[in-house]
């Protein structure tokens, strides 16, 4: 495949690549990047990074997963997702308007991918000080069938892994609602050999 880098192909300089883990998004992510010629950056060196450096007293809402592991699995399934959404908004929303405010006042275009990233984010009409003007684009991946993430879990880590591929899914269910009420758009994973032609085409 031909790289490109071209400003009449692109009418954006930030592009957000959504989905649940295990849905095959990073893969597209990539090739989205080549094409474009655009940086990339995977939203979950964020969550390494934040870990790293703060404590559990700092932020909370993040480390809770590993510091109440027992507690976490007593949650009902809708209490998980509820948890995994506040941390999307409270935690990484904020670095994530951050980081696309840099690219847009530098004008230095980025594919910015994750499980952390919320429809929500490519609606804002400006980020910290700097007007959107259309430049923020989005597009989520998403896997409707449960036991397909149950396999790519199973591909890609190992072992199936059916309690997280559950929350993925679900998770997968909710962002598809919030792209319908925010008119983002949506890419279905399968079949996989189109998935980059048709999320070129949704952009």
């Amino acid at each position: 495949m031909t790289n490109h880098d071209s400003s009449t192909e692109r009418n954006w300089q930030v592009l957000l690549l959504g989905g649940a883990s295990g849905v095959g998004k990073t893969s597209v992510s990539y090739r989205l990047a080549r094409h474009f010629g655009a940086g990339l950056t995977e939203v979950d060196d964020f969550q390494v990074i934040l870990e790293k450096l703060t404590t559990p007293e700092q932020l909370p809402l993040l480390h809770f997963w590993r510091t109440h592991p027992a507690e976490y699995n007593r949650m009902t399934e809708t209490a998980r997702l509820d948890h995994f959404i506040r941390v999307c908004q409270e935690i990484f929303g904020p670095a994530l308007e951050a980081v696309i405010a840099n690219h847009l006042e530098t004008s230095t275009p980025v594919v910015l991918e994750g499980d952390f990233i919320l429809p929500a984010l490519a609606t804002l009409p400006q980020y910290e000080e700097i007007t959107a003007n259309g430049q923020v684009k989005a597009l989520f991946i998403c896997e409707e069938d449960e036991t397909q993430i149950v396999r790519n879990f199973g591909l890609r880590e190992g072992t199936e892994q059916k309690d997280r591929a559950r929350s993925s899914w679900l998770f997968s269910e909710w962002l598809q609602q919030e792209c319908a009420r925010l008119n983002v758009p949506v890419v279905p994973a399968r079949p996989w050999d189109s998935v980059f032609e048709r999320a070129l085409a949704a952009i």
